[in-house]
């Protein structure tokens, strides 16, 4: 098959789980033989990413304008009109995004079927964020997202809470594919040495709670801060370290930060990747998971896979995962007490954690690697292919 994976930020070192699974799918399919080629922009690209991917075709159409998170690609409308043919099936990633608008209005012209995955995005009201931005969410949903929706030969839900959103917006069961998230768990074969981390943060004799995401208030790290102090109260050996790179919600951070006389006991590292990333994951104590939304629990499982117990919040994509494998523990969010006690639960006694996390990281090792869910992304591509080539016919 020719195919075609569009989503509009492709940067590895500052994008998240979402330009990670791009890259692993596109990655897996080339392997067994397939034709991928990526429509993304240019919007903070390095040179790493597409290089990281021989054989793969990555066009990365100038971005003019970022605002508000909208990648604006026109110069993909061209490319899309002369080649868009040539291919078997696309793959769109994520909802409201300029490349979906541009695909969505070709790819019937062509006769090219679409999957639709929102990764998440689907929601139109997320806690904590301004009217404007719901506004904006219903604007574009009217004029473009219910027939990018509508249209979907299939739509993937990575979660149950995935499936609910989508029915929520009157998709039926029957173009909802469930196909959970997976893990490139090779990446996770050969860990770096314990004290790597520590060593290059001079952070001897100390607890390490660790964060790994975006620096976003959906991400809950004012919770964080706030359950941080909590735990301070009870044992003074602990450090939170917040890696990942800033998306508008350091500043708020930082004065919290303050104002809780913790700017002693946290450490922001920015971005880490590859090596770096592992490392962080392996020396740490336990790896936390605050947010208010999460559609699924690829970081806690990363830190999982690295055999690092984890507490990831309640009512979210990633709480239901974790609790389906038994992978760890789950918090009422906003329960700042609850949050420190069963950090300090692990880190006074981490041995019924680190069992879950055997147990968990065996099971992930054996049903949720790329491996293994690579067939299942194969069968939905020849799905959708043969589903057009009857209603075609028919129409004749």
């Amino acid at each position: 098959m020719k195919i075609v994976q569009v989503f509009d930020f492709f940067s590895l070192p500052h994008g998240g789980g979402t330009t990670a699974i791009v890259h692993q799918l596109s990655r897996a399919l080339a392997d067994r033989g397939h034709e991928v080629v990526i429509y993304t922009s240019d919007f903070e690209l390095d040179s790493e990413s597409p290089d990281s991917l021989p054989g793969i075709e990555v066009h990365p159409f100038h971005c003019l304008s970022s605002l508000a998170g909208f990648y604006l690609t026109p110069g993909m409308i061209g490319e899309v009109r002369r080649q868009l043919g040539d291919f078997d099936v696309i793959h769109l990633h994520c909802f409201r995004n300029f490349p979906n608008t541009v695909l969505h209005h070709f790819a019937p012209k062509y006769g090219v079927p679409y999957v639709l995955d929102t990764h998440g995005s689907l929601p139109r009201k997320v806690a904590g964020e301004n009217r404007s931005r719901w506004m904006f969410r219903w604007l574009f949903d009217v004029t473009f997202g219910n027939r990018i929706l509508k249209d979907a030969r299939k739509v993937i839900a990575e979660t149950e809470l995935g499936i609910n959103e989508y029915r929520e917006f009157g998709v039926d069961d029957d173009k909802i594919a469930l196909i959970p998230p997976p893990f490139s768990t090779e990446d996770f074969s050969q860990l770096p040495s314990r004290g790597l981390f520590r060593s290059k943060y001079n952070i001897v004799d100390k607890k390490i709670v660790l964060f790994l995401g975006r620096i976003h208030h959906i991400k809950g790290l004012d919770f964080l801060a706030e359950s941080f102090y909590e735990l301070t109260r009870s044992r003074d050996d602990a450090v939170l370290v917040i890696v990942g790179s800033d998306d508008g919600h350091k500043f708020t951070l930082d004065k919290l930060i303050s104002e809780l006389e913790l700017s002693e006991k946290v450490l922001f590292t920015g971005f880490l990747g590859g090596v770096d990333k592992l490392s962080a994951l392996v020396d740490a104590d336990v790896v936390v998971q605050t947010s208010l939304y999460e559609q699924g629990a690829w970081v806690p499982f990363e830190a999982v896979l690295c055999g690092t117990p984890i507490v990831v919040s309640k009512h979210t994509g990633a709480g239901e995962d974790v609790k389906r494998l038994d992978a760890g523990y789950l918090v009422e969010y906003d329960n700042k007490t609850e949050m420190a006690e069963l950090i300090l639960r692990i880190l006074e006694d981490p041995t019924e954690a680190r069992a879950k996390v055997s147990q968990a990281a065996d099971y992930i090792r054996e049903n949720m690697s790329m491996a293994s869910r690579i067939e299942d992304y194969e069968k939905l591509y020849i799905e959708c292919i043969e589903e057009r080539k009857q209603l075609i016919r028919s129409e004749k």
